[in-house]
């Protein structure tokens, strides 16, 4: 099935990370005509600077969680039909993860954290210090220097491998017939009468303007942006998140590693992901060597020494936040024709599955599985939750100030 360049597409979808192909992925396997307008190519998208990391997902009342739930769930249909379809295996695996505290302070601080995850109905186990050096050998020495003080396991914390699930989406878009326009910036949003009637785009080899049926906006950070046109006013904050890439000579952990708000992520390959900083950036997406190497240090502090360890590439990417740490996803009150899908900030990658049914649905004018209403892109924000940027950088800095 191809897209024919003198008919327009049922649905055309702004941005080409991790939501807008997951949504571009679901409406063509209904049958939709798709293209999809990207300003970065995948390899600079944040959905491809992602760490992967899948905490648990229990079923839940609460919107945010019942999202994550949700796509959790069709996750792992995904990744089966993904590689059935392409060949490439994004790597989707419950691992584990452990949360470690350094002191006996940090320790007793992450006691709710873990009657928060039992509550919730999350399998959940509370380690000693030599707990820890029991299920994760490799930090026994950490353990026996004073640097982990214990800790809890979630056995059914997953990860997966974003660049590779990236591309496979849009090896399975493009069998499906989307369209990929990279390195295409919206330079104008045409809206008149209550529609969308054409977006003027730019790409490397002229100007055009690209008319749909109907437009999805899911723009990661520059979501906010954008939505203006649709006479909304969203924020979609980037919050700059650093990583390094680090290949070991064996691969030393079982289970993904997190202390605070850094963490390890092990791969199947040898190599190690070493993140991440939450920084109030702009759009800056270079990296910092002093936040390296703090990252680096810390992968020490708790592996040992990294001498014979080769750092093979480090990166930014900019996570989309929100106010109240709500996503927005819905159709755009003052346009019939547009939606909004953007404002994921930490759980993008993991959201993306379930967003893109919900979006398909409603393009199709179903009832999405869950309820949205919190959602509405032209919602008033509340207070600031504990998904909220703020919180976040609240958090980031406490942890600074007590290094």
């Amino acid at each position: 099935m191809s897209l024919s360049a003198d008919r327009a597409p049922d649905c055309c979808i702004i941005g080409g990370g991790i939501i807008g192909l997951s949504i571009a992925r679901e409406l063509a396997g209904r049958g939709r005509r798709v293209r999809v307008v990207a300003r970065e190519r995948r390899r600079d998208t944040a959905s491809w600077a992602a760490a992967g990391i899948f905490p648990p997902a229990p079923e839940s009342d609460e919107p945010n969680a019942a999202l994550t739930a949700f796509s959790d769930r069709l996750h792992r249909e995904w990744a089966r039909d993904l590689r059935d379809e392409t060949g490439i295996d994004n790597e989707l695996a419950a691992c584990g993860g452990l949360h470690l505290a350094a002191d006996e302070p940090r320790l007793e601080a992450l006691r709710p954290a873990a009657a928060g995850w039992i509550a919730r109905g999350a399998r959940c186990e509370w380690l000693s210090a030599a707990g820890v050096a029991e299920v994760e050998p490799v930090l026994a020495a950490a353990v026996a220097a004073g640097g982990v003080a214990g800790g809890f396991l979630l056995p059914d914390e997953m990860r997966i491998r974003p660049p590779r699930h990236l591309e496979a989406l849009e090896a399975s878009c493009r069998a499906r017939g989307v369209v990929i326009d990279y390195e295409a910036s919206v330079t104008r949003i045409e809206v008149d009468g209550g529609r969308v009637r054409g977006l003027a785009i730019e790409t490397p080899v002229g100007r055009e303007t690209v008319a749909a049926d109907c437009y999805v906006l899911a723009a990661g950070a520059r979501t906010g942006g954008l939505a203006a046109a649709f006479g909304l006013g969203i924020e979609t904050r980037p919050i700059r998140g650093q990583i390094a890439l680090v290949r070991l000579p064996r691969q030393p952990l079982t289970r993904v590693v997190n202390r605070g708000l850094d963490y390890l992520v092990p791969r199947e390959d040898g190599r190690l992901l070493v993140g991440s900083t939450l920084e109030d950036a702009g759009f800056d997406t270079s990296t910092v060597p002093e936040e390296i190497a703090r990252l680096l240090a810390m992968a020490a502090d708790l592996l040992g020494e990294l001498s014979a360890a080769t750092i093979e590439k480090t990166w930014a990417g900019l996570r989309p936040g929100s106010v109240d740490g709500l996503p927005s996803i819905g159709r755009a009150p003052g346009c019939d024709n547009a939606y909004v899908a953007g404002g994921h900030f930490r759980a993008g990658l993991h959201q993306s599955t379930g967003t893109a049914v919900i979006v398909a649905d409603l393009i199709e004018g179903r009832r999405p599985p869950l309820d949205i209403t919190a959602f509405a892109p032209e919602r008033r924000p509340g207070p600031p939750g504990p998904d909220s940027v703020a919180a976040y950088l609240d958090r980031a800095a406490a942890e600074r100030g007590r290094r």
